[in-house]
């Protein structure tokens, strides 16, 4: 991971001047939609760069030790070693970023990659997801327990009430605290855009989990009704732009919820390319949260690879 965001002492007066044109926004990522992707090898290569951004999530209610195992199995060896192999890619180390799991969870993860003998992260998402309105100090332990068990991902929520009516100080206060709980894992703070209503907003919240000490900024827990879109995109990364140009600090960026096949995946690295830079495209500085999506990756790659498509039990989950 990138070294980690000290965050700064909150400034309201910048948090306050905030203006988004939203028609710019709308255009802006208009055009990066509309942009042309690539196709081929070069498909195939931005593919598994996205294959090493992805946090590989499972955050159901039925979550058992046993699909726990298979995941972080499938996220140690994302892609068949065969396909790997075709594209001279076997002893690369291609991996996903980080398996994603509830805290209750995290045990089980740690568990399965030890005996596997890989350093894969696990991230796990504290502080009352997905809504965020349980008790702070309930919040805090939990955060505390998952990184006892040996997280070094946190993905913690914000809570929406503070953001949505302005209270920055107390959102401040409250990150803050989150950060410490923290310790030396790396914190990434969910703005759950879909309940903040206007951009303006999501430009603000950005900025105040960014001083607050965020190493990254997230844009959905994935169960509101509105997840990850582009115009979010664009306005939470100029956050970052913003904050990066003022302080010199380099703060990640996960889109997370509803993106399921490749082609988005590679409009997600244009967007990030385009709007950050170079830099920005690592597991370091970037992240996809998704289930579904490393499934049609393979797919998509297995096509590259044969010509063909797969069928479904060609391509197991593990």
């Amino acid at each position: 991971m990138s070294a980690r965001n000290p965050g700064m002492n909150l400034d309201l007066e910048w948090v306050s001047k905030v203006r988004v044109n939203t028609q710019a926004v709308l255009k802006r990522a208009q055009q990066i939609q509309g942009q042309k992707l690539p196709k081929k090898q070069w498909q195939a290569a931005w593919l598994l760069k996205a294959v090493t951004c992805i946090d590989l999530t499972t955050l159901a209610g039925d979550d058992t030790p046993s699909n726990v195992h298979r995941l972080c199995l499938k996220a140690i060896q994302p892609v068949r070693h065969d396909l790997l192999k075709e594209m001279d890619m076997h002893d690369k180390g291609v991996t996903t970023g980080a398996v994603c799991v509830y805290p209750s969870r995290v045990a089980d993860a740690v568990k399965t990659l030890k005996a596997a003998n890989s350093s894969l992260p696990v991230a796990s998402v504290a502080t009352g997801f997905p809504a965020g309105q349980t008790p702070l100090e309930t919040r805090l332990q939990e955060v505390r327990l998952a990184v006892a068990d040996g997280a070094t991902e946190i993905d913690i929520v914000i809570n929406r009430t503070l953001a949505i009516t302005g209270q920055w100080e107390a959102m401040y206060d409250e990150i803050r605290q989150f950060r410490e709980a923290c310790g030396d894992a790396h914190m990434k703070t969910i703005l759950a855009i879909g309940e903040l209503g206007t951009f303006t907003n999501v430009y603000k919240a950005s900025l105040v989990s960014m001083m607050a000490g965020s190493d990254f900024i997230k844009t959905s827990t994935g169960k509101e009704s509105v997840n990850a879109t582009y115009p979010v995109a664009i306005v939470m990364v100029r956050a970052i732009r913003d904050y990066f140009l003022c302080t010199g600090h380099k703060v990640g960026f996960k889109p997370a919820g509803g993106i399921r096949t490749a082609q988005e995946s590679l409009v997600w690295l244009t967007l990030i390319k385009e709007e950050l830079g170079n830099d920005w495209l690592s597991p370091l500085l970037f992240r996809l949260g998704a289930s579904s999506l490393l499934a049609d990756i393979e797919r998509q790659i297995y096509h590259h690879v044969t010509g063909r498509y797969a069928a479904y039990h060609e391509l197991p989950m593990a």
